[in-house]
């Protein structure tokens, strides 16, 4: 079996706060292989941006592992990490383009910034050629590389975004909500743009993101966070025709057009992720499958046919073993 790309294995992230421990992202353990776009979905709140920023090293676990290629790179400080070797090998495109970039450099120095500061000696003719490579695989004019970010419109920005991203040739590509600050006219594009470069340049995406309708479009597999913990991950087509978890079938009957007699309304409010009680279920308290069980033995995240979730009363139980 071929060894994954990155790999997550028991990640924490907690923080101190004046009632206790906030548990943001709890045991989390996942894989991605190389060329696979993995999707990360859930409700806003649910760990995924803390997860983002831990897993490019933003800030530091409190435990756990982060491994590329079987090599940690989680025991790296992340104030050491900005300028690691490793730090080419994941690299990030932010969910507000406008944000992510310095309003006081022009495109070219924005898209050129990361090969300056991470990828060796370089003439400067070599960085030009670099930069032109990427504008020209991002399909960004020539022209507006000379100009500042107010200059040009959102999905010129965006794709600055990912030149600067993919000119370090990085083996994983962390996508945070991508497209969700762009006209929907604008985003179809540079979805088709990022699959397109995901197989030219080979690389591996987290795809981050809250709608599950672009998810679909982009990646193989999903993960489902709720409250900092993975409760369900499969391929893309198994979550999307086949859930195993209730609050993936929840998540599923939002999208619209599903129509609002499908639509699973959740009662209750989400547990407190401050020291959560490591023997009840996450979800117990909104779940309408809840029973005495979940609120006694936290179910463990099984994997059955490849398809795993975390839940007494798996929704593809009977599919499964039929």
């Amino acid at each position: 079996m071929t060894a994954p790309l990155l790999e997550l294995e028991n990640l924490e992230k907690i923080y101190p706060t004046g009632s206790g421990q906030l548990h943001a992202v709890d045991g989390v353990s996942l894989t991605i292989a190389r060329g696979e776009s993995l999707g990360l979905v859930g409700e806003s709140g649910c760990g995924k941006s803390t997860l983002v920023r831990v897993l490019s090293r933003l800030i530091d676990p409190t435990a756990g592992a982060i491994r590329i290629d079987g090599q940690s790179i989680g025991d790296i400080p992340a104030r050491r990490f900005g300028t690691h070797t490793e730090r080419k090998r994941i690299q990030v495109v932010f969910q507000d383009p406008t944000d992510s970039l310095n309003p006081q450099f022009r495109i070219f120095d924005s898209i050129a910034d990361p090969l300056r500061r991470l990828g060796g000696k370089k003439t400067r003719a070599e960085v030009s050629e670099a930069v032109q490579e990427a504008a020209r695989i991002t399909r960004l004019p020539p022209e507006l590389l000379s100009r500042y970010p107010h200059q040009l419109s959102g999905g010129q920005k965006a794709r600055v975004g990912i030149a600067r991203a993919i000119i370090l040739r990085p083996e994983l590509l962390i996508l945070d909500e991508p497209t969700s600050a762009l006209d929907v006219s604008v985003q179809v594009v540079i979805l088709q743009l990022l699959g397109e470069l995901r197989e030219t340049l080979g690389m591996s995406y987290l795809f981050v993101s809250h709608d599950l309708n672009v998810v679909k479009l982009v990646c193989d597999r999903v993960a489902v966070m709720y409250l900092g913990k993975i409760i369900e991950c499969a391929p893309v087509k198994e979550i999307f025709e086949r859930p195993a978890h209730p609050y993936t079938k929840a998540l599923l009957s939002a999208i619209p057009g599903a129509g609002e007699a499908a639509r699973i309304r959740l009662d209750g409010e989400p547990r407190s992720p401050i020291d959560p009680d490591p023997n009840v279920c996450r979800f117990y308290g909104r779940c309408p499958m809840g029973q005495d069980i979940c609120a006694r033995k936290a179910p463990p995240l099984s994997d059955l046919g490849g398809h795993a979730a975390a839940c007494h009363f798996r929704l593809d139980q009977e599919e499964v073993s039929a």
